[in-house]
């Protein structure tokens, strides 16, 4: 379906894809992959003739459709109903002409044409597809300037799923949705019926819908079989025979080094040493791993404060004289781990908001703790940080007051040490700038940190950096997020924000998402009775309650793994380096960290225990 041959790209007198080459299999679900800067985006726009390679070629059938999105979202007097209708080009052709056109035999012509591309479902397919990303019936009708950016975006990509490309090209389609909408456009992929080449960090949503990945490493393209975690192993399988053949590259070296340095200087046995030099010279070097320091992540612990950390009492927040969320009964403990789920617009940042103190309450009550320091995170402060200015510039104002050491120690956890804590942001990357806006809001050691979709810029990598980072952070989290993976990982509560409240959801992430397809399957398709769907859910209530406290009881003691495993690497590394200790532990005594260690150790024993037990019974429900 499509070949890339030898493409190459220099942006800027650097290279970025470099004789890059690949075939794509015909209807293939395809995700290209790759770190941050690596060039996907780049090539994307190869692909879609937006930008022209210095070298090489980009083979399509002759007559294939290609669909991308433009980077501008669509705007004006026109709604997104009457948007995505018009994607159709054909169809929006025809039946122009038919009602302009006074030729019998063309308008014969014309309507046998539109029932051919069954163009009288057209509206409700249009319908269905801005339901599936968020739209109601009363936003399909409104004026496109009415909406947001984000919002307008998610019409440009209905307009795109609805024009039906032979190729689809997809750059990170899920930065502007919600978890219930990515859940729809993932069910939507899977039964597409031409070839998909999408560009995705979402390690679910990889495994969900593509058939092989793409990846793109130092400017060249390697195609592998299979979802991200068949990807992980093939890559970590082929890391390991680099690292094998590294070595014995490197004993070969040394043993060529070893015999010219004895021999170059003997008559007998110069040619010999001469030959061994050519050997050597010839000899190229075994791509290293590179240690990546934009996957540095090191959250300052915060010290210890009594529960509860938030309480809020029926209260009621909005803006103006408009509450969004009444009947607020909530309270944060230090060490809770809460998702924040619910659709975009249902109130999620109002309720983050209020949390951080943002907001207040317009009826009911809040209290917090008087010590309570917060780390807020949203996309707005990645887009406000000067551009003109340095990481070290930025948290140099921000610490005030602080000595250099400790402002380029706090830059330092997360990846800006030497030329990096110099650089403008301006020529950083949106994961760069991102891990700086992380660094800043917790300079202070926040107690509670509240992060709003903090992965939108973060490759793979750095989100499963990010997630061992919060693991290991001793604080609370609260978070917004659409990534499946990163909320599995790091949330052990679950809170719904829907129908202008928020409230516990009693299960786990996977009977959410269940609850959201069988909903959006009960909402768009109809079929079964009322009553057949009602006794539906109600068997796959009672099945998936069986499951439901085992899965929490293994999940929490997985978390609790995770963070005894950091705190015991933090204890280690304190041990046998102290210079690089935390401040905390660095006051401790050789006695008082081993004391830490054997306490920890036995904790982890408990831990692992609870999982296996959990994990067992668990095997035994689905047998």
């Amino acid at each position: 379906m499509l070949n890339l041959t030898d493409i190459t790209v220099r942006l800027g007198g650097r290279t970025i894809i470099d004789a890059a080459t690949a075939k794509l299999p015909p209807r293939g679900r395809i995700g290209l992959i790759g770190r941050n800067g690596a060039g996907k985006s780049t090539l994307v726009k190869v692909i879609a003739s937006q930008l022209e390679p210095d070298g090489g070629s980009v083979d399509m059938p002759r007559g294939a459709k290609l669909g991308y999105i433009a980077q501008e979202a669509p705007g004006g007097s026109a709604t997104p109903f009457e948007t995505v209708l018009a994607a159709d080009v054909e169809r929006a052709a025809l039946l122009e002409e038919s009602e302009t056109s006074h030729d019998p035999d063309r308008i014969g012509e014309i309507h046998e044409r539109l029932i051919a591309i069954d163009a009288h479902a057209a509206p409700s397919r249009a319908a269905r597809i801005l339901v599936g990303l968020g739209f109601d019936e009363e936003m399909q009708h409104r004026e496109l300037e009415s909406f947001s950016g984000g919002w307008r975006m998610r019409v440009a990509l209905a307009s795109l799923l609805f024009s039906q490309p032979d190729l689809l090209l997809l750059d990170e389609p899920s930065n502007h949705l919600d978890l219930e909408a990515v859940l729809w456009l993932e069910d939507f992929l899977k039964s597409y019926p031409a070839t998909i080449l999408l560009v995705s960090h979402e390690r679910d949503f990889l495994n969900n819908v593509v058939d092989h990945i793409l990846h793109l490493e130092r400017g060249k393209l390697t195609l592998y079989p299979g979802g991200y975690d068949a990807f992980e192993r093939q890559r970590a399988e082929r890391q390991a025979q680099l690292a094998a053949a590294r070595a014995k590259q490197q004993a070969e070296r040394e043993k060529l080094q070893d015999y010219i340095a004895r021999n170059s200087a003997r008559a007998s046995t110069a040619k010999q040493a001469q030959s061994r030099q050519k050997a050597l010279a010839r000899m190229q070097p075994i791509a290293e791993l590179v240690d990546d320091p934009s996957l540095s992540f090191d959250f300052p612990n915060p010290d210890e404060l009594r529960p509860p950390l938030i309480t809020l009492d029926m209260a009621s927040v909005g803006y103006g004289d408009t509450p969004i969320l009444q009947r607020l009964n909530l309270r944060i403990d230090p060490d809770d781990r809460i998702a924040l789920l619910g659709r975009n617009g249902n109130g999620k940042t109002t309720l983050a908001r209020l949390l951080a103190a943002q907001l207040t309450p317009m009826d009911g009550a809040i209290n917090a703790s008087g010590k309570m320091k917060v780390g807020y995170f949203t996309q707005y402060q990645v887009e406000e940080l000067d551009r003109d200015d340095t990481p070290l510039q930025h948290m140099t104002r921000n610490m005030s007051g602080a000595s250099p050491s400790a402002v380029r120690a706090q830059l330092g956890r997360f990846g800006f040490s030497g030329d990096k804590a110099t650089t403008k942001v301006g020529k950083l990357s949106g994961g760069e700038r991102a891990r700086l806006a992380l660094a800043l809001i917790t300079r202070d050691a926040p107690h509670l940190l509240i992060l709003d979709e903090p992965t939108n810029h973060l490759d793979v990598d750095a989100r499963e950096a990010l997630i061992q980072a919060l693991n290991g952070y001793t604080g609370t989290v609260v978070v917004v997020s659409h990534d499946r993976h990163m909320l599995e990982m790091t949330a052990d509560r679950l809170v719904l924000v829907d129908q202008g409240t928020a409230r516990e959801f009693d299960g786990s992430l996977d009977d959410y998402i269940a609850f959201v397809l069988s909903k959006d399957s009960n909402g768009s398709k109809g079929g079964a009775s009322k009553a057949d769907r009602k006794e539906a859910r109600r068997a796959a209530a009672e099945a998936r309650e069986k499951g439901t406290a085992l899965r929490k009881a293994a999940k929490a003691a997985e978390t609790e793994l995770a963070r005894l495993q950091a705190q015991l690497s933090a204890l280690e590394k304190a041990m046998f380096d102290p210079s690089t200790a935390e401040p905390a532990l660095a006051k401790l005594t050789m006695t008082d960290l081993m004391k830490r260690r054997a306490d920890i150790a036995e904790k982890i024993e408990a831990a692992e225990l609870a999982w296996m037990e959990a994990s067992e019974a668990l095997e035994g429900i689905a047998g």
